[in-house]
């Protein structure tokens, strides 16, 4: 059985300020709760719909259609660890649940060793960017970092695509560096725009008569870190 309480305060957590206080997020599904279970993350309860009936797991679910199963996550308390000798992704400025959720799947694909995110990137936890990582978000090193201070402090390549940038399949791209992905609508910042040593062009096809004005963030991400490992796989 679920009590009336344990409902209210499930349901108060889709609200940040209750995320922050109470350290949890949701989780839902199958498959989601089973990444959960098997991750280093502390799962304080579990509640499965043949336990608590139908009824009940539809008021607490925030899908459209409930899922058998739901868990009460802790947010771990992770360290934070500068960007060294790998691949990272820096995210300035991503504002849509869905394709931050994308891209912590696209980092978890291709071996990207952390994600690292601006302030006012939307939260890792909130409902739809934890649905839509589809259990990326529970193997994938994320922080939240000034992103202009880390890339003008990193040692190595940071790298940003910008309509000015050079042909991306023409140019040697290294195996480790910073890639920065920028806002939906505005693109890289000027501040870490001003920090990006190498800038890069994804080219469309045909290249003197592009269709549309430019890429989804999600998208863009795919291209360019599958270039960066296509790349490198080739050389070794």
């Amino acid at each position: 059985m679920i009590t009336a309480a344990e409902i209210k305060f499930i349901k108060s957590l889709s609200q940040k300020k209750f995320r922050d206080s109470e350290g949890l997020f949701v989780v839902e599904g199958e498959k989601m709760v089973q990444e959960a279970l098997k991750s280093g993350f502390e799962v304080e309860k579990v509640y499965r719909k043949e336990e608590i009936g139908e009824a009940a797991m539809a008021r607490i679910s925030a899908l459209s259609s409930p899922s058998p199963v739901l868990a009460l996550v802790k947010k771990p308390d992770v360290p934070f660890r500068a960007p060294s000798d790998g691949l990272y992704l820096a995210l300035d400025g991503i504002r849509d649940p869905g394709n931050l959720g994308t891209i912590l799947r696209i980092a978890d694909w291709f071996g990207i060793d952390a994600v690292y995110a601006s302030e006012d990137t939307v939260e890792l936890y909130n409902p739809k960017v934890v649905q839509s990582t589809m259990g990326a978000i529970f193997r994938i090193p994320f922080y939240t970092a000034n992103i202009p201070s880390l890339c003008s402090s990193y040692p190595g390549k940071v790298y940003g695509t910008f309509l000015d940038g050079e042909n991306m399949y023409r140019k040697e791209l290294s195996a480790s560096g910073i890639i920065v992905i920028g806002n939906e609508a505005n693109g890289i910042s000027a501040n870490t725009a001003a920090c990006v040593t190498d800038r890069l062009f994804i080219p469309p096809f045909p290249a003197d008569d592009p269709g549309s004005e430019s890429l989804n963030a999600a998208v863009a991400t795919a291209i360019t870190v599958a270039e960066f490992r296509r790349q490198n796989c080739r050389k070794r």
